[in-house]
């Protein structure tokens, strides 16, 4: 009989960085407008640039753009509606400022917890 090693649980990586795609569609989704795709992006690639937060070129960011649009749609927080998308309640929970606060506020209180 070969002896077989505990497996230990760890807990999932967690990334704490600020997604700069996603609180861009953010901004945009939330001035209430519907948008198709290609002018929703022209208005995203535009405040990406301003922000100086471009990386890896048009092509591969209108992929990036286009996963998270899909990623918002799948979890109730853009409509798609034929080929044009608009945000609905709650799209703000989506921006990388309300997911970093509920991440420390999670830390926090299993630090306190613990105590």
């Amino acid at each position: 009989m070969v002896p077989t090693k505990a497996v230990t649980k760890k807990a999932p990586f967690s990334r704490r960085v600020v997604d700069h795609v996603t609180d861009e569609l953010v901004n945009v989704l939330s001035t209430g407008e519907t948008f198709e795709f290609k002018d929703l992006f022209a208005r995203v690639f535009e405040g990406l640039k301003l922000k100086n937060a471009v990386s890896g070129g048009e092509e591969m960011l209108r992929l990036r753009s286009y996963e998270k649009i899909l990623k918002l749609t799948n979890s109730g927080l853009v409509q798609k509606i034929g080929k044009s998308y608009r945000a609905l309640e709650g799209i703000e929970t989506a921006s990388s400022a309300h997911r970093l606060a509920r991440l420390d506020s999670a830390i926090l209180a299993a630090g306190r917890a613990k105590a």
